[in-house]
């Protein structure tokens, strides 16, 4: 599943795309990926025209000009590509479909736009979807009720970030991060490098942290996540970035996936355990496994 700088990735090069086009057509093969009612499509969806492409959480957001949206969730192989005389380009599971003529057995929804470009979501597996909404009522849709603040707004600071983690005291800070109800768009890879950037044990609990490790885990956040969007996401695995290139910048992690390397800040041997049932990459001398102490959390 992406992280966010995956996603915001495929936000930005979709803004570039769509944005003022409107929907000619709608065709789908399986209900699933497109779980709408035929009255509500031909009602809200055609004839409507795409105004915004936002990102919540690791879910896209299509605004349509008659109050109405498309939320699209990639899950685990969806891809979105954008067909036009003059541009093409894939984002998402880097199969072949990126690059082939499209519709193929791959493809669960394209959308046709009255100039004749068209936007395929296509899915192996057929565990996302592009569902209608009225926009009012996405904020009460159980999946973004349950969501956490997005860790790149402007009012995301450490204290926000300390309330939301000690809700979950007792657990691992890894896991905490993990969790989409406490902030939304962290997976697994920039949780390893954040909490190595913060000079933080992925199994130290949250109750044993103090308020300087916030401090370092807040800034380090904001840096891995921006530093991942501007080089495109990462290359684990199942996405590329927007134009259907891979993203670089696992070229650039400290922690992830360099199991029996050198720590780029110390030359320790960087070790992989499991916490919470996921591969887990750190430093054993960069990030010692704290303690709690109960009287001195300042």
């Amino acid at each position: 599943m992406p992280e966010l700088p995956e996603v915001e990735t495929i936000k930005r090069g979709l803004s570039s795309l769509i944005i003022n086009r409107t929907v000619d057509q709608v065709v789908f093969d399986n209900p699933k990926s497109f779980p709408n009612s035929p009255s509500d499509v031909k009602q809200f969806l055609i004839g409507a025209k795409i105004t915004q492409v936002n990102r919540r959480g690791k879910a896209l957001i299509l605004t349509l000009d008659n109050s109405y949206a498309l939320i699209i969730h990639l899950k685990m192989t969806g891809q979105l590509v954008y067909d036009g005389p003059d541009q093409h380009f894939g984002a998402g599971h880097p199969n072949d479909s990126l690059i082939r003529r499209l519709p193929d057995k791959t493809t669960r929804v394209t959308i046709t736009f009255t100039d004749g470009t068209r936007l395929f979501f296509n899915d192996q597996r057929k565990f996302g979807w592009v569902r209608l909404y009225p926009a009012a009522e996405i904020c009460r849709i159980t999946f973004f009720e349950r969501l956490g603040p997005e860790p790149l707004d402007p009012d995301f600071t450490w204290q926000m970030l300390k309330n939301r983690l000690v809700r979950r005291q007792r657990s691992t800070i890894k896991a905490a991060l993990l969790d989409q109800s406490v902030i939304a768009g962290v997976g697994n890879i920039y949780a390893d490098e954040s909490l190595w950037g913060a000079k933080i044990h992925p199994g130290t609990l949250v109750e044993a942290l103090n308020d300087p490790d916030y401090k370092r885990l807040h800034k380090a956040l904001i840096e891995i996540l921006t530093l991942a969007i501007n080089k495109g996401g990462s290359t684990d695995r199942n996405y590329v970035n927007a134009k259907g290139e891979r993203g670089n910048y696992l070229e650039f992690a400290r922690v992830f996936r360099r199991e029996g390397q050198t720590c780029p800040r110390c030359a320790t041997v960087i070790e992989k355990t499991r916490i919470g049932g996921r591969g887990t990459h750190f430093c054993p001398h960069c990030q010692h496994l704290k303690s709690i102490n109960r009287y001195n959390k300042q």
